[in-house]
């Protein structure tokens, strides 16, 4: 029973080590602060989740597990709350997504939005 337990807990360490990788990758690729937002948002809550996880089934039924286990909850409410606080942030100081396939900031394309185009 105690190697199912070590080959789950490492498979979800591994996992979350993965994702954090995927994570930062996508912040570098990503093209505007609202996608990496969102990239760093998602992967740090999945990662730090597969992560401590990963450790709480490490460390067994004890006092460890119990502080992993209240770590995780701090992680779920606070990381969720600072991408939107960052998200707010910066659509109150104007900062524009990148809407078309150019990669200029703020610039529409009329067929992605809907709008008609004024070439006639």
């Amino acid at each position: 029973m105690a190697l199912i337990i070590d080959v789950i807990s490492w498979i979800l360490l591994l996992t979350g080590g993965v994702f954090g990788v995927i994570g930062a990758i996508g912040m570098l690729r990503f093209p505007d602060f609202y996608t990496r937002l969102h990239a760093s948002g998602i992967t740090d809550t999945l990662c730090a989740v597969l992560i401590v996880v990963g450790l709480m089934l490490q460390s067994g039924l004890s006092l460890l597990t119990l502080k992993l286990l209240l770590i995780l909850l701090f992680l779920l409410f606070t990381t969720p709350t600072a991408t939107h606080a960052l998200a707010r942030a910066a659509v109150l100081d104007n900062i524009e997504p990148v809407l078309a396939g150019n990669g200029e900031q703020g610039s529409e394309n009329p067929a992605q939005t809907g709008e008609p185009s004024s070439k006639s």
